[in-house]
């Protein structure tokens, strides 16, 4: 069945677009997961709706994967076909417009409009995920989110169907949408940017990039934020306020630079990683009465 299944896709993608019991560590941030049965990384839009009309007409497991920022895999890995799409990373301008492919880095596409004397993006230049993520979490920092400047994105949806949507039928909101619950794949998105000068965008990015170098943990792998903001609080203060700095499980720890995110401090298992969040939630809960609500997304299999 596993040969078939290798056949078929490198029929409809080329051969080197397909991995075979890929460990899925190599393909995340946190630098965390067990293997894929099926790695797929299609190079066109007509690619990914065939792919994914494989999958539902032979009733194979299907998982996007994104480029695996803001995301921890567990050490079970992932069963049938998992899709990444790093090979759409198209960015192209016109007048204020920027269409960016799912695969690009939103920090490629805060560069370009930068580039083109674009202001808007200025808040995505540290953000280290897809555009597709981007959207799907409606990513943000520093004030800036977004849904402030999408007008709208093409998605594949459930059934292999190429649809346009505008920004207002994702219903964006505070690191959410609905492109999961709706089983969305996001190809490509529309960003509406105004003219400003070249040092005035350029300094506020600076400005950006400093404090985001000065506060986060960049010297080891992690997922990002680990938790979202809750309502009156700042995640981070509250798990420094608990004492939790620097409290490690295995190879995962509570960052010392800053409480809001856990880094993988030594070959650590997705397991460690999130045996140690669930201890901060629970510790946070317990000291404070404050629920931490995950902004990182956990999938895949325990090992059996």
């Amino acid at each position: 069945m596993a040969h078939s299944i290798y056949h078929q896709l490198t029929a409809l993608t080329a051969e080197e677009n397909v991995m075979a019991d890929e460990p899925l560590k190599n393909h995340t941030y946190t630098h965390l997961g067990g293997e894929a049965d099926f790695l797929v990384k299609p190079e066109t839009y007509e690619e990914v709706q065939e792919i994914v009309k494989f999958a539902n007409r032979e009733d194979i497991a299907f998982t996007l994967l994104g480029n695996g920022s803001n995301l921890i895999v567990k050490d079970g890995g992932i069963r049938g076909i998992v899709m990444n799409l790093q090979r759409l990373t198209s960015i192209e301008t016109t007048d204020t417009t920027i269409v960016a492919g799912s695969g690009a880095r939103i920090i490629d596409v805060s560069r370009e409009a930068l580039a083109q004397n674009l202001s808007g993006l200025e808040f995505a230049c540290g953000i280290p995920g897809s555009v597709g993520g981007a959207l799907f979490m409606n990513a943000g920092a520093y004030g800036g989110e977004i849904k402030d400047v999408l007008t709208s994105a093409k998605v594949v949806d459930r059934d292999g169907r190429l649809l346009t949507l505008m920004a207002d039928e994702l219903d964006l909101d505070y690191r959410t949408s609905n492109i999961p619950d709706k089983g969305y794949i996001v190809l490509e998105a529309t960003f509406d940017l105004k003219q400003e000068s070249y040092e005035e965008i350029k300094a506020i990015m600076d400005d950006l990039t400093e404090k985001r170098e000065s506060k986060q943990p960049l010297e080891y792998p992690s997922c990002g934020s680990v938790f979202k903001r809750p309502p009156g609080y700042f995640a981070g203060k509250l798990i420094q306020d608990s004492d939790l700095q620097g409290k490690q499980i295995g190879g995962a720890q509570v960052s010392l630079k800053h409480a809001g995110f856990i880094v993988n401090k030594q070959d650590a298992t997705a397991k460690e990683y999130i045996d140690l969040i669930r201890f901060v939630q629970a510790t946070v809960n317990e000291k404070f009465g404050v629920r931490l609500e995950r902004e990182v997304k956990i999938i895949g299999e325990d090992v059996k």
